[in-house]
């Protein structure tokens, strides 16, 4: 597959700036994969619908942190964005980050954050053309120290996505219910759609829930520079599986319930998890996997996905999983679907809309 082949015209208005007002309130397309009938549904809810007692839903406990923050340089004064990627060591305050603009940061600068300059960063490391080694200057404990950083933080909601300036709003509702996990510089998106209410009537009808982490990365949204996808090289994510979520699954799939993978990173951590059997085994470690057409997968018999970004990693893996023609065919679909009418139409990206694919 060619990086061209994931190219669709994506007005802007179509991009979602808001979540819905309820989370399990968005609209859902259903995509059959073997009759390639599609389904438009008017809520989320609707997806109770599709599952019966002992399905299993897949959801990633990844907890976003507040990864975005705004300093200024010493000397000058230069407004910095610093976005945190990930701790580096605890004793002594070490931060991968990515910096922007990047061209005036050196090595030996150093950064004040917040009203009163009450934190301070010294750069120690070019890692990349963006990104930077920073030590966090602060003496008192480290659990003192992490909520006085994230507290000068703000939601790392996409600025290619969503071109507004975050609000105090946007953590909790860039957050799943289920987070737990802290390590996550952007959300499972296709998770943020399950409400309280609806994984309640979810428990009532029987259905079962497992958890596994993936701290969701920035290599989601990466650009990719090439054509051939195979030399597309994505970034490495954590991730774990752990002994009860791999019961839960594997019984399932033993007794021939479905099991349904809740967006694009759990079909990630299924699918380097899973053994040479079919089983999925426990995991501690990274990954950096990558998934387009044509691809086998082992696990999961539905999914759960946003409406993604054209070239996205992520309309990538949904096309691997759903059939490249038929995905692509839905998004048309969505995108005609009821073009005129702002409060019925599909709404695209981070707070968008959601697909179900399933492949019986």
């Amino acid at each position: 597959m060619k990086l061209s082949q994931f190219k669709f015209k994506l007005p802007e208005d179509r991009i979602a700036q808001e979540p819905a007002p309820f989370r399990d309130e968005c609209r859902l397309m259903v995509v059959h994969a073997k009759s390639e009938i599609i389904e438009h549904r008017d809520s989320f809810r609707d997806i109770l619908d599709y599952f019966q007692e002992k399905d299993v839903f897949i959801f990633n406990d990844t907890k976003v942190f507040p990864a975005r923050l705004y300093g200024n340089k010493e000397k000058t004064g230069a407004k910095i964005e610093v976005f945190l990627l990930r701790e580096l060591n605890e004793d002594m305050r070490l931060w991968d980050v990515l910096v922007d603009p990047a061209r005036k940061i050196r090595i030996g600068n150093k950064l004040y954050f917040g009203e009163d300059d009450s934190m301070v960063a010294e750069v120690i490391d070019n890692t990349t053309s963006r990104g930077r080694t920073l030590r966090f200057l602060y003496d008192g404990p480290h659990d003192e120290f992490k909520r006085a950083l994230f507290a000068l933080g703000e939601a790392p909601i996409p600025k290619e996505i969503i071109k507004r300036d975050a609000t105090p709003a946007d953590l909790e509702d860039f957050q799943c219910i289920f987070a737990k996990n802290e390590g996550a510089v952007t959300a499972p998106t296709a998770g943020l759609h399950f409400s309280p209410q609806l994984m309640k009537m979810m428990e009532i009808k029987g259905i079962d829930f497992a958890y596994v982490t993936m701290h969701c990365g920035l290599g989601n949204f990466r650009a990719i520079d090439v054509e051939d996808l195979t030399k597309h090289k994505m970034d490495s994510e954590e991730m774990h599986v752990n002994a009860e979520a791999c019961n839960i699954i594997n019984k399932a799939k033993e007794e021939g319930h479905k099991v349904v993978a809740v967006g694009t990173t759990v079909q990630r951590t299924l699918e380097t998890a899973v053994s040479a059997d079919n089983r999925l085994k426990e995991y501690d470690g990274w990954t950096n996997k990558f998934i387009f057409p044509p691809y086998d997968f082992k696990m999961a018999d539905a999914m759960v996905a946003n409406f993604y970004m054209p070239y996205s990693t992520l309309l990538m893996l949904t096309c691997a999983y759903g059939g490249y023609d038929l995905i692509m065919m839905a998004y048309k679909e969505a995108l005609r679907f009821n073009e005129h009418d702002i409060e019925k139409r599909y709404r695209f990206g981070t707070y968008g809309d959601a697909m179900l694919i399933l492949q019986d």
